[in-house]
């Protein structure tokens, strides 16, 4: 199945000589895979995974797509955007309650029309049974819907990361590693399947519990061997919501020397990885690197842990 046409590819690569030297590599070790430069619906990885998981949709004959996510979740977000492009409504089922600040990517959840549905405070497992039950009834009203996963993180999202790898190593030939951040897994998956466990680092943000079994079954799902998967999980802190002083670090820095924007929860922990990475030697001067730049810019305006650090 062809994949949906939902932005410019390949999204540009870019040198970032000052934050290399700042890590103490060399100054042309250090690139930056922009996807947050996707143009639909503020930009991010989830869009690679759209166009599968969208193009699954339509065959199927949905007419809504559902999915979930925290308050401020970018995948949330970029569906309902996806919808709008293809004339699909959208229901959210987010965690948390309706008096959530309308702010970051809330607020272009309603500008992008999507329907939000509350289901509390709870853990994703139980954001999926809602959703699934929420397609149920739609099929059953007549209304045919598709239950867009968890982070887009199926074996046919993950195919949009598989896309993304084999577009990396032809813009940037004799990359050695490529850091990523690790939500619902599908992002490395693909990366991994493409790539190899050997160059890919990716650093858990909390967003699952079981992250490696979680990456390793979409890995092997793509056909791929997840043996070896190289995964920090020293990022987390006190969880997925936080914002632990690394991380904060990890902003200030990148966004000092180069004037890119990470967000608090995905990038910020991502490079966060990477600045540890180098000073334990897992990372070297001389060895060409590549950050997965994966969006959430407007998380970093539904970030409270981030505004209180800066005011």
């Amino acid at each position: 199945m062809e994949p949906l046409d939902l932005g410019t590819l390949p999204t540009p690569v870019e040198p970032a000589p000052r934050l290399a030297t700042a890590l103490g590599l060399e100054p042309d070790d250090l690139w930056v895979k922009r996807d947050d430069l996707f143009g639909l619906g503020g930009g991010g990885n989830k869009i690679r995974k759209l166009r599968h998981t969208g193009a699954e949709a339509l065959a199927q004959g949905a007419r809504v797509l559902v999915t979930t996510g925290a308050a401020q979740s970018n995948h949330a977000r970029l569906t309902a955007a996806v919808g709008a492009r293809l004339g699909l409504d959208v229901e959210l089922v987010l965690a948390g309650t309706a008096d959530a600040a309308t702010t970051g990517n809330l607020l272009l959840d309603h500008l992008f029309g999507a329907r939000l549905v509350w289901a509390g405070v709870v853990p994703h497992e139980e954001l999926e049974q809602v959703a699934a039950e929420r397609v149920s009834t739609l099929d059953a009203e007549g209304t045919p819907a598709y239950q867009v996963p968890y982070g887009g993180s199926s074996v046919t999202g993950a195919r949009g990361y598989v896309d993304a790898g084999l577009e990396l190593v032809e813009q940037v030939p004799g990359v050695r590693h490529v850091v990523v951040a690790l939500g619902s897994g599908g992002t490395a998956a693909g990366l991994v399947a493409a790539l190899g466990t050997s160059r890919v680092l990716a650093v858990d943000t909390g967003a699952t519990a079981d992250p490696a079994e979680r990456t390793s079954r979409l890995v092997e799902g793509l056909g791929g061997d997840a043996q070896g998967l190289r995964l920090r999980r020293d990022l987390v802190g006190d969880g997925y919501s936080t914002l632990p002083e690394p991380v904060h670090d990890a902003l200030l820095l990148t966004a000092r020397t180069e004037g890119i924007v990470l967000d608090p929860v995905y990038t910020g922990r991502a490079m966060a990885g990477l600045v540890a990475a180098v000073r334990e030697g897992d990372v070297r001067r001389g060895e060409r690197t590549v950050f997965m730049h994966t969006g959430g810019l407007p998380g970093v305006f539904g970030s409270t842990a981030l505004a209180g650090r800066l005011a």
